[in-house]
Parts: structure tokens; sequence; C-alpha cells
């Protein structure tokens, strides 16, 4: 059975950085399971040089020496592949414990879990960082965002690595969902809803999309960006003029009792009617049918009538979807 190059290559690394002396090529192979398996000497030296390529490109620091037998010998000496000493104050220690916890449900959580020990084992000083009463030692407040969405680790990882993709996208109103190929720029989330910036090569121009509205596999692309990224991308303030914010008109909805905190935090009046709802007045701008449409039956459109028009029609096309 193959084995795995990551494998392959932290078997190398261990062997040349807890040797004592240099080692031959040859004896490299005899000590590992993977070199073993190369039977032709040929495709056994292109491996060879391609590892040691890779683990360079990675930071290793391997040295190119005698060894005993005579024939070229390599080694990475602890002291050349040592880290420096970290030192980060509170506030990036609680950056860094917060981004830790956004992956909680990923499968980088083990990844990021095994990060923050290690970090500790460095005497970063991550219980000072604002988590933690000072006389108990036990958490008082403990963030988390969580990332249930399928798509965030994929869109995640494509955004820092400059990579499109592309994805189906149902949108609040539509019955099906579209193709879409986008650029990532930036994820954000935002009243419990993570949010992907980025250009929608479609539509030529930046683009906001909802992780949940996602479907099916986000699909990673060859090829480069077409669109420059920009220098800062704000996804929360896009998302909130998206939801009503900086509106000048209002709208005036009922609200079932104990439903929609999110659009009660948001009125700028709210009324105790009969039949167990309330009358809210909210400010009223461009993408507020979508939002409202998610509170389902638990909330009324009273006036303007176009908004209430709209947010039928987002209904019915949900219902005909279903």
């Amino acid at each position: 059975m193959a084995i795995a190059k990551a494998e392959r290559l932290m078997n190398l690394a261990l062997c040349l950085m807890n040797t004592r002396r240099p080692l031959s090529k040859r004896e490299l192979r005899d000590s590992i399971e993977a070199y073993r398996e190369i039977s032709s000497a040929d495709a056994f030296n292109r491996m060879f040089e391609r590892d040691k390529d890779d683990l360079r490109e990675l930071g290793l620091v391997i040295e190119i020496v005698d060894a005993l037998d005579g024939d070229t010998g390599y080694v990475a000496r602890r002291d050349r592949n040592r880290l420096p000493e970290i030192e980060l104050d509170a506030e990036e220690a609680a950056a860094l414990t917060l981004a830790a916890r956004v992956w909680q449900q990923a499968r980088l959580a083990g990844a990021a879990s095994g990060a923050l020990q290690k970090l500790r084992a460095a005497g970063v000083p991550f219980e000072e960082a604002g988590y933690a009463d000072a006389e108990s030692g036990h958490s008082v407040i403990e963030p988390r965002i969580p990332a249930h969405e399928p798509a965030f680790e994929p869109l995640m990882l494509a955004a820092r690595d400059r990579r499109p993709v592309s994805f189906d996208y149902r949108k609040a109103n539509a019955a099906r969902p579209e193709a879409r190929e986008v650029e990532p720029w930036a994820l954000e989330c935002w009243r419990g809803h993570w949010y992907l910036a980025g250009f929608d090569r479609v539509r030529g121009a930046g683009r906001v999309f909802r992780l949940s509205r996602i479907t099916g596999r986000v699909r990673t692309r060859a090829g480069r960006y077409t669109a420059e990224v920009p220098d800062h991308v704000d996804v929360r303030q896009t998302v909130e003029s998206w939801a009503g914010e900086g509106a000048r008109g209002t709208a005036r909805i009922r609200l079932r009792h104990g439903a929609g905190y999110p659009l009660r935090a948001r009125a700028l009046s709210a009324v105790a009617v009969d039949g167990g709802w309330d009358e809210l007045e909210i400010p009223y701008g461009h993408g507020l049918d979508a939002w409202l449409v998610e509170f389902g039956p638990d909330a009324l459109v009273l006036e303007p009538a176009d908004l209430r028009a709209d947010v039928i029609d987002r209904l019915r096309a949900v219902a005909h979807s279903g």
C-alpha cells in the first residue's frame, strides 16, 4: 500500500533532525518504509530530491556534508531549525484563541487545538487573554462562533490561497439555485450567520453570499483571480446595508410574542396588540424583504405595500421550491 506523502515527509524530517551524524541516501532509503517500497534507484532518487525540496520550502534547513561512508550526507541540525521565542500580548493571544474556536465544528478543530497547546507550552499567556477570572481562574466569558455550514472550510481555504471557486446558490426569492463562479475575498459572521464576500465572475462585480444558501459542494477552480482584491473588505457593512441598515424609510410589521428578537433589537418602537402580537416600526431599506422571510409565520408586514408584496412573493417562491 502506498504511503501518503505527508507521512513520508514527516519520516524524512524526523530522520534528518534526530540523527547525530549526516545520513547518506542509502541509509535514508533503508530507514524510511516509503523509500523501501521503491524498487527503482532512479525513481527513489527523483522522489528523494522532490521530498528534500518540499521540506526546504516548508522552512527546514537541510545541510549537505560528507557521510561516514564517503557518500554525500544530509542532516537537519536542531540548532538551525529552532523557532524563535514566541511573544504575544494579551490581545493577540485572545485573537488566536477566538480564531481557533471558530473552527470547533470544522475539520481543522484538531489542528487548531494542537497549535494552541504548543503555544501554551511555549509560555504564551492565554489565560490572561481576557477570558479568565483573576481570582478563580475559571472562564467568565467564552465566546464561540460556530461554523456549521459545510461550505465554511473550503471557502476559508480558497480565500486564504486565492483560488476561484464555483457553487450553486439559492437566493431568498428564487425557486431553484443558480450556478455561481466566485473569487473569494473574506468570510465574516454577522448575527449568527456566515457570509462570503467575493468577486462574482458572472455578474462582473463584488457580491456577498450567505453560506447557509450554498447548496451542494464548493468546487475549486484552476487559474488566477481576474479582479483585484480590495485592500479592506467590510463584509458586515455590506450585509447590513442589504438588511435595511441606514435606511431612510420605515416599515410597520407585527411580530408574534417571543419571536423575532433581531428585529426587535432594531425597532424604533414596539407596542403590544391583541392576539399575542406586537406591532413594530423598523428601518426599511433594500433587502429587508429577504430578511423578513426568514422569520416565516412569526412576522407580518403591514406597510408599506411594496414591502408586503415582495415578502409574499419570496414566501411563495420558497413554498414552490419545497
